[in-house]
């Protein structure tokens, strides 16, 4: 770790701006480059049994405490990073759509006051169906500039969402989605969860089925993983969960991306699909190296190669805000460090690794220096390379963390 001007934390560090991508990239080409900004909003409801990220149960007074915080750490870093250009701004959780229409306006105007928007820029906002319930709530969230929901569907069947701990009913996400369209979304995504206790092939076809017709212009996708501490977690440990075999989990993989691509979904990232024009920018940014500034409890940045996060709990949160701490202590990013995260999240997208662009930032050819696991990969139908591009099949997507390890991590 490192630590900039450390004789004054009051000092303004000296970050880079955003560095400058090449034009390429899974985003719009008519959206001009800027900084990617999360706001990380840690409260829910309930817990569900399988989630990992840092929440905590909602309650008015915790939440104003939050939303004070927040404000300060906007104006903060809108004076530190001198109103920078934003080109995305995502309400991540935890439940977004539990802050009450007045606090998010008030959020949203100290965004706009702090940093410079970009005309018709992402701005997106995580939505849960029990939160989010009301025409009215929708419409307050269009006024604000939110243009792109992300919806938290999981299931479309009810014993599912039960097992999952899920705070709603697939009608309850049906009419959800209805409203948002009502009034006048036209940029929705919904968040599915595959390789569930007692899930069949058929059965996720079947969801996936009446997901397509319900014409979203985004579906994520996500395979069921286990952690540690969870719910799952501990009913794994226990042997109380069941989960499908390795063989079925693939098939629904496989079929499953076929099934989405046939109704017009572009497969762009592993767990990703859009239809034309509709990919996440947020997220691609992500993906192809882009700098990113998190606000909030728990929330990670990436700004000119060096790497910092927040505080995970609200005391500590409070106190990094109030002595203007945030950002003030970061790990500088080595080439071997970028190097790896290229490869890593350059193939988790359908368009693959760069392999000019990575020669040029290493100083080495990926593929000559691996020539034998790249050789045996793509015997095995788990890699091919083509316009100077090393991408991942549909199969070696099912493998991508094992994959991924063996060419940057061992020798």
């Amino acid at each position: 770790m490192g630590r900039i001007y450390g004789e004054s934390v009051a000092t303004t560090p000296a970050f880079p701006q955003a560095a400058r991508p090449d034009k390429s990239g899974p985003v719009r080409k008519s959206v001009p480059r800027g900084l990617l900004l999360y706001i990380h909003v840690p409260f829910c409801r309930s817990r569900c049994h399988y989630c990992t990220f840092h929440s905590q149960a909602f309650k008015p007074t915790t939440f104003a405490w939050y939303h004070k915080l927040l404000l300060d750490e906007i104006a903060l870093w809108g004076k530190r990073l001198k109103r920078p250009l934003l080109r995305t701004v995502y309400f991540g959780g935890g439940t977004p759509s539990l802050i009450p229409p007045h606090q998010l306006d008030r959020i949203m105007k100290a965004l706009r006051s702090a940093f410079s928007f970009q005309d018709g820029m992402e701005i997106t906002l995580e939505a849960n169906p029990d939160s989010a319930a009301d025409i009215s709530y929708f419409r307050a969230l269009q006024s604000m500039g939110i243009n792109r929901l992300s919806m938290g569907v999981q299931s479309l069947v009810d014993a599912e969402l039960a097992a999952l701990g899920r705070p709603h009913s697939a009608g309850m996400a049906m009419q959800a989605f209805q409203l948002a369209r009502q009034a006048g979304f036209n940029n929705i995504g919904l968040d599915l969860i595959w390789g569930l206790p007692g899930q069949k092939l058929a059965g996720w076809l079947a969801q996936l089925k009446q997901i397509t017709e319900l014409r979203p212009e985004h579906i994520s996708a996500y395979n069921l993983t286990i952690e540690p501490e969870t719910v799952f977690g501990r009913m794994c440990d226990s042997g109380e969960l069941v989960l499908p075999s390795e063989t079925e989990q693939g098939r629904m993989f496989i079929y499953g991306a076929e099934y989405l691509e046939s109704c017009g979904y572009l497969h762009y990232e592993v767990s990703n699909f859009a239809r034309m024009g509709f990919m996440s920018v947020h997220n691609s940014g992500y993906w192809d190296g882009s700098d990113y500034l998190g606000l909030g409890p728990s929330a990670v940045s990436t700004i000119g190669g060096r790497r910092f996060s927040n505080p995970r709990y609200m005391d500590e949160y409070d106190a990094y805000v109030r002595g203007g701490l945030v950002g003030m202590e970061y790990e500088n990013l080595s080439l071997t460090d970028r190097l790896r995260e290229t490869v890593m999240l350059s193939l988790r997208t359908t368009r693959g690794l760069d392999l000019k662009a990575f020669r040029e930032m290493a100083g080495y050819d990926l593929v000559k220096r691996r020539e034998a696991l790249v050789s045996a990969l793509h015997r095995e139908n788990l890699v091919r390379i083509s316009h100077g591009r090393l991408r991942l099949t549909k199969s070696g997507m099912l493998v991508s963390n094992v994959i991924i390890k063996r060419l940057v991590f061992e020798d």
